[in-house]
Protein backbone atom coordinates (compact mmCIF):
# COMPACT_ATOMS: atom_id res chain seq x y z
CA UNK A 1 0.00 0.00 0.00
CA UNK A 2 1.23 3.04 -0.76
CA UNK A 3 0.04 6.81 0.72
CA UNK A 4 -0.93 9.21 -2.17
CA UNK A 5 -2.32 13.25 -1.64
CA UNK A 6 -6.28 13.05 -1.69
CA UNK A 7 -8.86 15.30 -2.29
CA UNK A 8 -12.46 15.99 -1.64
CA UNK A 9 -14.11 18.49 -3.64
CA UNK A 10 -17.81 19.66 -3.70
CA UNK A 11 -18.61 20.63 -7.45
CA UNK A 12 -21.77 22.91 -8.42
CA UNK A 13 -22.59 23.63 -4.86
CA UNK A 14 -24.91 26.98 -4.10
CA UNK A 15 -23.54 29.33 -1.73
CA UNK A 16 -24.03 26.57 1.11
CA UNK A 17 -21.40 24.25 1.83
CA UNK A 18 -21.68 20.92 0.52
CA UNK A 19 -24.56 21.31 -1.33
CA UNK A 20 -23.28 20.44 -4.74
CA UNK A 21 -21.75 16.51 -5.89
CA UNK A 22 -18.88 15.69 -4.42
CA UNK A 23 -15.71 13.97 -6.23
CA UNK A 24 -12.84 12.27 -4.59
CA UNK A 25 -9.72 12.51 -6.40
CA UNK A 26 -6.04 10.63 -6.39
CA UNK A 27 -3.53 12.75 -7.22
CA UNK A 28 0.04 11.22 -7.77
CA UNK A 29 -1.49 8.01 -8.98
CA UNK A 30 1.13 6.77 -11.40
CA UNK A 31 1.81 3.04 -10.41
CA UNK A 32 -1.94 2.17 -9.64
CA UNK A 33 -3.50 -0.68 -12.13
CA UNK A 34 -7.11 -0.28 -13.23
CA UNK A 35 -8.35 -3.04 -10.86
CA UNK A 36 -6.97 -1.10 -7.96
CA UNK A 37 -8.47 2.07 -9.04
CA UNK A 38 -11.91 0.41 -10.06
CA UNK A 39 -11.85 -0.99 -6.44
CA UNK A 40 -11.27 2.30 -4.65
CA UNK A 41 -13.67 4.22 -6.54
CA UNK A 42 -16.65 1.62 -5.94
CA UNK A 43 -15.19 2.22 -2.03
CA UNK A 44 -15.88 5.81 -1.94
CA UNK A 45 -19.57 4.96 -3.00
CA UNK A 46 -19.30 8.14 -4.62
CA UNK A 47 -20.70 8.90 -8.13
CA UNK A 48 -17.53 9.07 -9.56
CA UNK A 49 -13.73 8.66 -8.49
CA UNK A 50 -11.06 10.36 -10.78
CA UNK A 51 -7.28 9.24 -10.67
CA UNK A 52 -4.73 11.70 -11.72
CA UNK A 53 -1.63 10.99 -13.94
CA UNK A 54 1.24 12.16 -15.65
CA UNK A 55 -0.07 13.48 -19.18
CA UNK A 56 1.00 11.55 -22.28
CA UNK A 57 0.10 14.41 -24.78
CA UNK A 58 2.62 17.24 -24.40
CA UNK A 59 -0.58 19.68 -25.07
CA UNK A 60 -2.32 18.91 -21.06
CA UNK A 61 -1.41 19.78 -18.14
CA UNK A 62 -2.22 16.12 -16.57
CA UNK A 63 -4.27 13.29 -17.47
CA UNK A 64 -7.27 11.64 -15.95
CA UNK A 65 -8.63 8.45 -15.62
CA UNK A 66 -12.31 8.49 -14.37
CA UNK A 67 -14.60 5.48 -12.53
CA UNK A 68 -17.97 5.06 -11.33
CA UNK A 69 -18.90 2.47 -8.98
CA UNK A 70 -18.75 -0.08 -12.04
CA UNK A 71 -17.21 1.33 -14.76
CA UNK A 72 -14.22 3.76 -15.86
CA UNK A 73 -15.80 6.99 -18.50
CA UNK A 74 -14.48 8.53 -20.87
CA UNK A 75 -15.53 11.76 -19.61
CA UNK A 76 -17.73 13.13 -17.59
CA UNK A 77 -18.29 16.67 -16.17
CA UNK A 78 -18.56 17.05 -12.78
CA UNK A 79 -14.97 14.79 -12.44
CA UNK A 80 -13.44 16.88 -14.89
CA UNK A 81 -14.52 20.44 -12.83
CA UNK A 82 -13.87 18.91 -9.29
CA UNK A 83 -10.25 17.03 -10.56
CA UNK A 84 -9.10 20.19 -12.10
CA UNK A 85 -9.48 21.89 -8.48
CA UNK A 86 -8.02 18.77 -6.91
CA UNK A 87 -5.21 19.44 -9.27
CA UNK A 88 -4.58 23.37 -9.01
CA UNK A 89 -5.07 23.29 -4.76
CA UNK A 90 -2.23 20.77 -4.92
CA UNK A 91 -0.01 22.92 -6.54
CA UNK A 92 -0.41 22.09 -10.14
CA UNK A 93 0.64 25.26 -12.61
CA UNK A 94 -1.06 25.11 -15.67
CA UNK A 95 1.32 26.24 -19.14
CA UNK A 96 -1.62 28.86 -19.49
CA UNK A 97 -2.65 31.08 -16.80
CA UNK A 98 -6.71 31.04 -16.30
CA UNK A 99 -6.94 27.40 -18.71
CA UNK A 100 -6.35 23.69 -17.34
CA UNK A 101 -5.87 20.84 -20.60
CA UNK A 102 -7.02 17.85 -19.26
CA UNK A 103 -6.26 14.98 -21.11
CA UNK A 104 -9.16 12.28 -20.91
CA UNK A 105 -10.73 9.12 -22.33
CA UNK A 106 -11.98 11.65 -25.22
CA UNK A 107 -9.06 13.69 -25.80
CA UNK A 108 -7.91 17.05 -24.68
CA UNK A 109 -10.68 19.04 -23.04
CA UNK A 110 -9.84 22.85 -22.16
CA UNK A 111 -11.21 23.89 -18.68
CA UNK A 112 -11.24 28.00 -17.94
CA UNK A 113 -10.51 28.52 -14.24
CA UNK A 114 -12.06 31.73 -12.52
CA UNK A 115 -10.72 32.38 -9.21
CA UNK A 116 -13.43 29.38 -7.42
CA UNK A 117 -15.48 29.12 -10.25
CA UNK A 118 -14.41 26.31 -13.43
CA UNK A 119 -16.05 25.57 -16.56
CA UNK A 120 -15.43 23.50 -19.48
CA UNK A 121 -16.23 23.48 -23.07
CA UNK A 122 -19.25 21.31 -23.82
CA UNK A 123 -18.44 18.45 -25.99
CA UNK A 124 -19.76 17.11 -29.15
CA UNK A 125 -23.18 14.99 -28.86
CA UNK A 126 -21.98 11.47 -30.06
CA UNK A 127 -25.76 10.93 -30.72
CA UNK A 128 -28.40 13.32 -31.60
CA UNK A 129 -32.00 13.34 -33.06
CA UNK A 130 -35.43 12.06 -32.41
CA UNK A 131 -36.41 9.56 -30.10
CA UNK A 132 -37.98 6.46 -31.62
CA UNK A 133 -41.76 5.51 -30.07
CA UNK A 134 -40.04 2.46 -28.00
CA UNK A 135 -37.21 4.29 -26.81
CA UNK A 136 -39.55 7.20 -25.87
CA UNK A 137 -41.85 4.88 -23.88
CA UNK A 138 -39.45 3.26 -22.32
CA UNK A 139 -37.86 6.90 -20.82
CA UNK A 140 -41.75 8.13 -20.24
CA UNK A 141 -42.56 4.95 -18.17
CA UNK A 142 -39.54 5.05 -16.03
CA UNK A 143 -40.31 8.62 -15.27
CA UNK A 144 -43.64 7.88 -14.86
CA UNK A 145 -45.05 10.69 -17.04
CA UNK A 146 -47.73 10.39 -20.10
CA UNK A 147 -46.81 11.71 -23.83
CA UNK A 148 -49.23 14.56 -23.13
CA UNK A 149 -46.37 15.51 -20.09
CA UNK A 150 -44.05 16.02 -22.75
CA UNK A 151 -43.04 18.58 -24.60
CA UNK A 152 -40.51 17.52 -26.69
CA UNK A 153 -37.74 14.57 -26.36
CA UNK A 154 -34.63 14.02 -28.37
CA UNK A 155 -31.48 12.00 -28.10
CA UNK A 156 -28.87 14.18 -26.42
CA UNK A 157 -25.90 11.64 -25.54
CA UNK A 158 -22.43 13.19 -25.04
CA UNK A 159 -21.27 9.51 -23.54
CA UNK A 160 -23.31 8.68 -20.56
CA UNK A 161 -26.30 7.66 -23.10
CA UNK A 162 -28.36 10.81 -22.40
CA UNK A 163 -32.00 10.60 -23.64
CA UNK A 164 -33.66 14.26 -22.61
CA UNK A 165 -37.06 14.54 -21.79
CA UNK A 166 -38.18 18.44 -21.46
CA UNK A 167 -41.21 18.39 -19.38
CA UNK A 168 -44.31 21.34 -19.09
CA UNK A 169 -42.12 23.53 -16.35
CA UNK A 170 -39.84 23.43 -13.82
CA UNK A 171 -42.38 22.04 -11.18
CA UNK A 172 -43.22 19.19 -13.07
CA UNK A 173 -39.72 17.87 -12.52
CA UNK A 174 -39.35 18.48 -8.86
CA UNK A 175 -42.65 16.20 -8.81
CA UNK A 176 -40.80 13.47 -10.89
CA UNK A 177 -41.28 10.05 -9.01
CA UNK A 178 -39.40 7.80 -11.08
CA UNK A 179 -38.78 4.06 -11.07
CA UNK A 180 -35.77 3.87 -10.59
CA UNK A 181 -35.65 -0.15 -10.49
CA UNK A 182 -36.49 -0.22 -13.99
CA UNK A 183 -33.94 -1.41 -16.61
CA UNK A 184 -33.47 0.73 -19.55
CA UNK A 185 -29.75 -0.75 -21.03
CA UNK A 186 -27.24 1.59 -21.37
CA UNK A 187 -30.11 4.48 -21.38
CA UNK A 188 -29.73 7.26 -19.10
CA UNK A 189 -32.50 9.74 -18.69
CA UNK A 190 -32.59 13.79 -18.03
CA UNK A 191 -35.33 15.81 -17.25
CA UNK A 192 -35.36 19.26 -17.77
CA UNK A 193 -38.23 22.16 -17.28
CA UNK A 194 -38.24 25.75 -17.23
CA UNK A 195 -38.72 28.00 -14.52
CA UNK A 196 -41.01 30.89 -14.78
CA UNK A 197 -39.23 34.25 -15.91
CA UNK A 198 -37.76 36.22 -13.16
CA UNK A 199 -36.39 33.24 -10.82
CA UNK A 200 -32.95 32.77 -9.73
CA UNK A 201 -32.39 30.00 -12.52
CA UNK A 202 -33.81 29.36 -15.88
CA UNK A 203 -34.03 25.44 -15.48
CA UNK A 204 -34.41 22.59 -13.36
CA UNK A 205 -32.69 20.02 -13.95
CA UNK A 206 -32.80 16.10 -12.79
CA UNK A 207 -30.46 12.97 -14.25
CA UNK A 208 -31.24 9.37 -14.04
CA UNK A 209 -28.16 6.92 -15.01
CA UNK A 210 -27.35 3.63 -14.83
CA UNK A 211 -23.52 2.02 -14.93
CA UNK A 212 -23.48 -0.70 -17.34
CA UNK A 213 -26.63 -1.90 -17.84
CA UNK A 214 -27.79 -2.01 -14.18
CA UNK A 215 -30.64 -0.16 -11.85
CA UNK A 216 -31.24 3.91 -11.99
CA UNK A 217 -29.72 6.21 -9.85
CA UNK A 218 -30.33 9.85 -9.49
CA UNK A 219 -27.07 12.00 -9.86
CA UNK A 220 -26.80 15.03 -7.79
CA UNK A 221 -25.46 17.33 -9.93
CA UNK A 222 -24.59 16.36 -13.76
CA UNK A 223 -21.90 18.36 -15.63
CA UNK A 224 -22.60 16.35 -18.78
CA UNK A 225 -26.31 16.66 -19.03
CA UNK A 226 -26.35 20.33 -18.46
CA UNK A 227 -23.79 20.06 -20.96
CA UNK A 228 -26.00 18.16 -23.61
CA UNK A 229 -29.14 19.81 -22.55
CA UNK A 230 -27.85 23.67 -23.17
CA UNK A 231 -26.59 22.26 -26.39
CA UNK A 232 -30.23 21.08 -27.41
CA UNK A 233 -32.56 23.98 -25.61
CA UNK A 234 -29.87 26.69 -26.97
CA UNK A 235 -29.83 24.88 -30.37
CA UNK A 236 -33.74 24.45 -30.48
CA UNK A 237 -34.22 28.49 -29.55
CA UNK A 238 -35.91 28.32 -26.46
CA UNK A 239 -33.32 29.67 -23.98
CA UNK A 240 -29.95 32.11 -24.80
CA UNK A 241 -26.85 31.84 -22.64
CA UNK A 242 -26.11 32.71 -20.04
CA UNK A 243 -28.51 31.06 -17.80
CA UNK A 244 -27.61 29.37 -14.62
CA UNK A 245 -29.35 25.33 -14.36
CA UNK A 246 -30.69 24.10 -10.82
CA UNK A 247 -30.49 20.32 -9.64
CA UNK A 248 -30.33 18.08 -6.73
CA UNK A 249 -33.28 19.48 -5.04
CA UNK A 250 -34.68 15.90 -4.32
CA UNK A 251 -31.63 14.34 -3.50
CA UNK A 252 -31.33 16.75 -0.66
CA UNK A 253 -28.46 19.08 -3.07
CA UNK A 254 -28.40 22.14 -3.96
CA UNK A 255 -26.95 22.27 -7.33
CA UNK A 256 -25.95 25.87 -9.63
CA UNK A 257 -24.53 24.76 -13.00
CA UNK A 258 -23.60 28.00 -15.13
CA UNK A 259 -23.76 28.20 -18.54
CA UNK A 260 -22.26 30.58 -20.79
CA UNK A 261 -21.12 31.05 -24.54
CA UNK A 262 -17.50 32.23 -25.60
CA UNK A 263 -15.01 31.71 -28.41
CA UNK A 264 -17.91 29.77 -29.99
CA UNK A 265 -18.57 26.88 -27.59
CA UNK A 266 -20.92 26.28 -24.77
CA UNK A 267 -18.96 26.28 -21.29
CA UNK A 268 -20.76 24.11 -18.19
CA UNK A 269 -19.33 25.24 -15.17
CA UNK A 270 -19.79 26.60 -11.51
CA UNK A 271 -18.06 26.75 -8.13
CA UNK A 272 -15.73 24.02 -6.58
CA UNK A 273 -14.76 23.98 -2.96
CA UNK A 274 -12.60 21.56 -1.70
CA UNK A 275 -13.86 19.83 1.49
CA UNK A 276 -11.11 17.33 2.47
CA UNK A 277 -7.62 17.60 2.06
CA UNK A 278 -4.92 15.07 2.97
CA UNK A 279 -3.61 11.17 2.04
CA UNK A 280 -4.87 7.99 1.24
CA UNK A 281 -3.52 4.80 1.21
CA UNK A 282 -3.95 2.28 -1.82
Amino acid sequence: MTTRPFRMIDVFPSSAPQSGNPLAVVLDADGLTTQQMAAFSAWTNLSECTFVLPPTDPAADYRVRIFSLTTELPFAGHPTLGTARAWLDAGGVPRTPGRVVQECGVGLVPVRVDEDTVAFAAPPLIRSGPVDDADLAIALSVLGVTPADAVEARWIDNGPGWLGVLLRDADAVLALEPDLTARVGQQSIGAAGFYEEGADAALEVRAFFNDGGGPLREDPVTGSLNASVAQWLIGSGRVTAPYVARQGARVGRDGRVQVTEAEGEFWIGGRTAVTVSGSVGI
